[in-house]
């Protein structure tokens, strides 16, 4: 795959999520990088790792005693129309928080166009040495989970499946995300060093991220690369996969008036709510095509949002 000629549409979601995107000319697909073998005893945490867990632990106790990190989904506290449903999936999905430049990424909101998987989604887990195996069996089992119900949602084929992934989810620690620059050019040859070390040097601020890069229409995905702390606690970790994985699948940026969403800098929610389920119901909703500018997908929009929630217009 060569180096993309142009600047690509990316989108870095504030503090919790960062989603790049990036078109190429031509894509070749290398080999897939083997999933890290259960290691034989226990690994060592490393200085760096427990900091890292003592201060996300931190972080979450902190963002539940001010009522934050909510998993009801949303309720009667957080009503949306089908006009705000409509514009907050414009903004989500038709804008971009990021501008992706020689020096890596650069904030400065831009339009965008629709972007989505043609392909099935075949998700890959990595895990690295330092995740035990009764953590690796519960990850496992809530990615299988919310990757269903994600499927359901957008009633595109989305799974695990270790054979040929595209959608690869890193979830390591400290020490082994810095490590990782070998496997993110394997995925993603087409970044460049600045942004390869944005993922393996990314600051305490950013949780979790993922890259995805489309095919050569720049609208298409084909590949995409999370990563997610293993330090996390329990929900911020699970926090981090909803978004991650959701934003991997096009709804790339975030907005203040987005509520309930997890696609919002607020924290509110952690997990994905009714309003982001309609969201990517609507953006997988073969009307909607992948380069789709907001001028031509709007009027689509505004009829999908009537059906799915009706109400003020």
């Amino acid at each position: 795959m060569n180096v993309p000629k142009t600047l690509a549409a990316l989108a870095l979601a504030g503090l919790t999520a960062c989603t790049p995107t990036t078109t190429t000319t031509r894509v070749v697909a290398p080999a897939a990088p083997q999933s890290p073998s259960v290691p034989a005893g226990p690994v060592l945490e490393t200085a760096a790792s427990a900091a890292a867990r003592q201060h996300y632990a931190r972080v979450q106790a902190q963002l539940l005693s001010q009522g934050l990190l909510r998993t009801d989904g949303g309720g009667r506290d957080t009503p949306f129309t089908d006009r705000m449903l409509a514009e907050n999936f414009i903004r989500i999905a038709l804008f971009d928080e990021y501008t992706r430049t020689s020096n890596g990424p650069v904030q400065r909101t831009t339009t965008s166009r629709i972007r989505k998987w043609q392909a099935p989604v075949r998700v890959g887990l990595r895990f690295g040495a330092t995740t035990p195996s009764d953590r690796r069996a519960a990850d496992t089992a809530r990615i299988a989970s919310l990757l269903q119900r994600l499927s359901r949602a957008t009633g595109h084929p989305i799974g695990l499946d270790e054979r040929a992934p595209n959608f690869f989810i890193h979830i390591v620690s400290e020490d082994e995300r810095r490590a990782l620059g070998p496997q993110i050019r394997a995925v993603l040859p087409g970044l460049s060093s600045s942004e390869v070390a944005a993922i393996t040097d990314m600051p305490r601020s950013t949780y979790c991220l993922v890259y995805a890069l489309s095919a050569p229409d720049g609208a298409t995905y084909t590949r995409a690369f999370a990563v997610i702390r293993a330090e996390h606690p329990d929900l911020l970790r699970l926090s981090c996969l909803h978004e991650e994985i959701a934003q991997g699948l096009g709804l790339a940026n975030d907005s203040p008036t987005a509520r309930p969403s997890i696609f919002n800098d607020d924290e509110e929610f952690a997990l994905l709510t009714r309003q982001d389920e309609l969201m990517l119901r609507m953006l997988y909703n073969p009307a909607l095509r992948p380069g789709m500018t907001e001028a031509q997908a709007r009027p689509i929009v505004e009829s999908l949002a009537a059906r799915l929630v009706g109400g003020e217009s």
